[in-house]
């Protein structure tokens, strides 16, 4: 009875609320119980206009699902500065220590949709938007500080092997591995996710990063090129392989859960922000490409300078709204933080507003947990669309440039003149250095081969020794782990090669002979197939 009423103080309080009953247009509604009938039994009415204003709005109640990060959870709270930083850049969300800026976050899983599990493996989305002073700054990021890809131009074809097979509607081992073995730069990125950070405990004990490489102009003009960092306060937790599948079952939304009632509790959880700095003279010396989305700066040459603290203090008061509706784009970046040459953020910049614009509308800014609430005023002209909520008044040109009194640019705020040069090309990125090690203790690598073999071993055979040879270029005994797991999954199923089958054997995509001997006397004319 105690944990029953514990929990029940921890979930959502109703507030009593005396209010009349009205419709969308604030009509007082008599009676919400009962449709209007030509008589008890007979058929309703087309003037029943409390009735039509309810079912036209639950008609249209769903927006889209989001394409990629579709489950997940919101906070609210603010970010503190602690240190001073002015030197790196004029950002006013930066400009003295003590200074508060409100905050909503949002974590999610990435390519599972909207009612998958928590805790599958998968990596975590860690966005941040900060309610500046000169707009909204939204810093999209995720628990890790790499992607698997680092040229925007695959990112379509990169979620579409991740997703369900178009024909069969399942998630597919053959569509993942061939992607990740025919792009050897996703090695780093695979080899986190099946480490045992791969599925982390709830999203309060995960760190959070830009991932993308930024660019910092301070106040004289003068730039550096910079990484986010969030390190959780909770400290790092992560679930074994055991654990996470049983949540799976028993409580599919234990992340979300978790996160609502710690800050029920007033647990509030925590980050602490650092920085990573590197100057121009030290990109152009850099011994890798500082822009690859795929590869860390090196603490020990480019070191963690603390910034600030995030603090979630409140959860939302209505998950659609605050969280189905929030929108990042990491277009949003205030005078004093700049894109740098990072292909991936470079190709962000418009896909997310993109998406926002065909999710929720031309006017996605115009929600309130979108709108840049700090703001003096927003000035601007554009005008129109749906579900426009604010504009210029109409007395005022809706042009520019005009004559009259009206929002001007202002030079200060221009973005800091760059030099770029270089041949207009396609220029392939897949030959460049795609092997990184991680230090891991033996047991962390023992679980490491056995969390990928378990989930190559559903692969064809071909698309599991491209793998294989993968990491054996990171590591001979690497690869070789991972193939002795191999050889024994496929010898207990029966796996064959090089023949293959797309019939099931067992719950994999398997090549047991009699089942090519059986195809091989349906299709007498396509034995070259099998």
């Amino acid at each position: 009875m105690d944990q029953f009423r514990q929990r029940t103080e921890l979930s959502a309080s109703f507030r009593k609320d005396s209010s009349v009953l009205t419709t969308g247009a604030g009509i007082p509604t008599g009676d919400k119980l009962n449709i209007l009938t030509a008589g008890p039994l007979g058929p309703l009415l087309v003037q029943d206009s409390v009735f039509i204003d309810e079912m036209a709005h639950f008609d249209r109640e769903r927006i889209p699902e989001r394409v990629v990060h579709a489950k997940g959870a919101g906070a609210f709270g603010y970010f503190k500065v602690t240190h001073d930083i002015t030197q790196y850049t004029k950002a006013k969300v930066f400009e003295r220590i003590g200074k508060k800026t409100d905050i909503a976050v949002r974590f999610s899983t990435v390519a599972g949709e909207l009612g998958s599990a928590d805790t599958i493996r998968d990596p975590r989305g860690f966005a941040v938007k900060f309610y500046t002073d000169e707009g909204i700054w939204d810093l999209v990021g995720n628990n890790t500080p790499i992607f698997f890809i680092r040229d925007p131009f695959l990112f379509p074809s990169f979620i579409h092997s991740q997703k369900r097979n178009p024909q069969t509607h399942l998630k597919d081992p053959d569509m993942v591995w061939d992607f990740w073995s025919l792009r050897p730069e996703s090695l780093h990125q695979v080899t986190l996710l099946f480490s045992d950070r791969g599925i982390p405990d709830g999203f309060r004990f995960m760190n959070g990063y830009g991932s993308h490489t930024f660019k910092l102009v301070n106040a004289k003009g003068e730039a550096v090129y910079c990484k986010f960092h969030y390190k959780s306060n909770q400290g790092i937790k992560n679930l074994s392989v055991e654990e996470a599948d049983r949540l799976v079952v028993k409580d599919p939304d234990y992340a979300i859960r978790d996160l609502f009632q710690a800050i029920a509790r007033k647990e509030f959880p925590s980050w602490t922000m650092y920085i990573q700095v590197m100057t121009f003279k030290q990109a152009e010396m850099c011994p890798f490409n500082p822009f690859d989305l795929t590869k860390v700066w090196p603490h020990q040459d480019y070191p963690l300078i603390p910034v600030g603290k995030l603090v979630l203090n409140r959860n939302p008061e209505n998950y659609f709204a605050e969280v189905e509706q929030i929108a990042f784009a990491p277009s949003n970046m205030p005078p004093g933080i700049e894109p740098s040459p990072d292909k991936m953020l470079q190709g962000r910049l418009f896909s997310y507003p993109d998406t926002h614009r065909h999710r929720l509308g031309a006017n996605y800014l115009h929600l309130p947990v979108n709108c840049p609430r700090r703001c003096a005023q927003v000035s601007n002209y554009q005008q129109d669309g749906p579900m426009c909520i604010f504009s210029a008044p109409s007395a005022t040109p809706n042009y520019y440039p005009n004559s009259f009194s009206s929002p001007q640019h202002d030079d200060k705020h221009k973005e800091r003149a760059f030099a770029a040069a270089g041949d207009v090309a396609r220029h392939d990125s897949s030959a460049e250095d795609n092997v990184s090690r991680k230090r891991l203790n033996e047991a962390e690598r023992q679980r490491l081969c056995e969390n990928l073999a378990l989930h190559l071993k559903d692969a064809q055979i071909f698309i599991q020794k491209r793998a294989v040879k993968n990491f054996q270029n990171v590591d001979p005994s690497y690869g070789s782990r991972i193939q002795t797991l191999l050889d024994k999954h496929n010898k207990t199923c029966g796996k064959k090669e090089p023949l293959h089958c797309y019939n099931q054997c067992h719950h994999q995509k398997t090549y047991c002979e009699k089942i090519i001997l059986q195809r091989k006397r349906e299709y007498p004319t396509r034995i070259d197939t099998f």
